[in-house]
C-alpha cells in the first residue's frame, strides 16, 4: 500500500484497518465456532435467529449438511440484504419476524442460532425471547452467542460497550446464571465455550452457550402422576405453550 507511506494521517489510518482486519476475523471465528456446534449436533434444519444481513446464513448454505436454512430478522432492510445473497431456488430462505412475539412459524426445526442477538434486547424483550426460542419453537438444539464483559479490559475501557446499541454486555458468571436458568426452566442441558479468541485472564472475546434437549418429562411435571399415560415424554412435548 504505497499510497499510505505519504498519507499525513498514517498512524490512524493504519489503525482503523488493523481494527477491521481484526473484526472481521474475529466474525469468522465466531461462526466457526457455532457452525462447529451446529454440525456437532446432527442437525439437518437450522433457524438462524436474528440473521441480520445474512452472514451466517451464506456459511451454513455452503454445507450440504444443513437441508433447510431459514433466517428470521425484524429488520426490513437487512432482510432484504440477507435475501439478496441468497442463490435462487436453494435451501435457504428468510422471513420477517421478532423474537418477541410467538410465531408458530418457528416451530418443527432441528437447531437454532442467535449470535450476537440478545445483548440488544432489554430485560422484558429478553424475557419474551426465551418464551419464544425455548418454549414456542423448542429446537433440539440451541446456540446463543453474547459479548464477554471481561474481554473488554483488553481494550483498556472495560465499562465501554462494543455495540451503541447493546442493552448490555454479561461477565462470564452474568451468562451462566442465566444461561442455567434457561436450561433448568425448560428441560434442556447446556454446556459452555468459547467463540474466537481467547485470554487466559480474561476469557474469551465472545462466549457461547450450546443448549441440548433433554429426554424425559418436562420441568415441574410429577413423573408420578396418575395420568402418566398422558405424559409428555420427548422433546416434542416441551413445545407449543
Amino acid at each position: 500500500r504505497r499510497w499510505i507511506e505519504t498519507h499525513p494521517a498514517r498512524a490512524m489510518v493504519e489503525r482503523n484497518l488493523l481494527a477491521r482486519t481484526s473484526a472481521r476475523g474475529h466474525h469468522d471465528l465466531r461462526h466457526d465456532a457455532v457452525l462447529a456446534a451446529l454440525r456437532a449436533s446432527g442437525a439437518r434444519s437450522v433457524l438462524d435467529l436474528g440473521c441480520g444481513t445474512g452472514a451466517l446464513l451464506r456459511r451454513l448454505l455452503e454445507e450440504p449438511r444443513f437441508e433447510e436454512v431459514v433466517g428470521v430478522e425484524v429488520v426490513l432492510e437487512e432482510l432484504a440484504a440477507a435475501r439478496s445473497g441468497l442463490p435462487p431456488a436453494g435451501r435457504g430462505r428468510v422471513m420477517h419476524g421478532s423474537l418477541t412475539y410467538r410465531d408458530p412459524r418457528l416451530a418443527g426445526y432441528d437447531a437454532a442460532a442467535l449470535v450476537e442477538v440478545i445483548e440488544h434486547m432489554d430485560p422484558a424483550q429478553l424475557a419474551a425471547c426465551e418464551g419464544v426460542v425455548w418454549r414456542t419453537a423448542c429446537p433440539t438444539t440451541v446456540v446463543v452467542t453474547t459479548p464477554n464483559a471481561e474481554y473488554n479490559a483488553r481494550s483498556g475501557d472495560a465499562a465501554r460497550p462494543r455495540h451503541p446499541d447493546h442493552r448490555f454486555e454479561w461477565t462470564r458468571a452474568e451468562f451462566r446464571a442465566w444461561a442455567g436458568g434457561v436450561a433448568a426452566r425448560h428441560g434442556y442441558a447446556v454446556r459452555y465455550a468459547p467463540a474466537g479468541p481467547e485470554d487466559p485472564h480474561t476469557g474469551p472475546l465472545t462466549q457461547m452457550a450450546v443448549f441440548s434437549v433433554l429426554a424425559g418429562p418436562p420441568p415441574g411435571e410429577d413423573v408420578n402422576s396418575s395420568d402418566a399415560g398422558t405424559r409428555r415424554d420427548d422433546a416434542a412435548s416441551r413445545c407449543g405453550g
